[in-house]
């Protein structure tokens, strides 16, 4: 996650608040999504956001295997 922030700037973000917490966003605490520059508050809201989209990823995941007929 270094490596990003050091690519990463808070002008490029497409978010002024964090949208966990509502603060303003900063620039520690950036993250890359679907293309975009996301902003959160803090570390702690980012890595949350990670986790959340990583979980709806799997789940959507699981379901196109299952919708395809390519379970086992």
């Amino acid at each position: 996650m270094v490596a990003e922030q050091n690519v990463l700037k808070i002008e490029d973000a497409v978010n002024d608040t964090c949208p966990w917490s509502g603060k303003p966003v900063a620039a520690d605490s950036l993250t890359l999504y679907n293309g975009a520059v996301v902003g959160f508050c803090n570390p702690e809201c980012r890595d949350k956001f990670a986790r959340a989209i990583k979980g709806f990823e799997a789940s959507l995941q699981a379901r196109r295997v299952s919708r395809a007929g390519l379970e086992q």
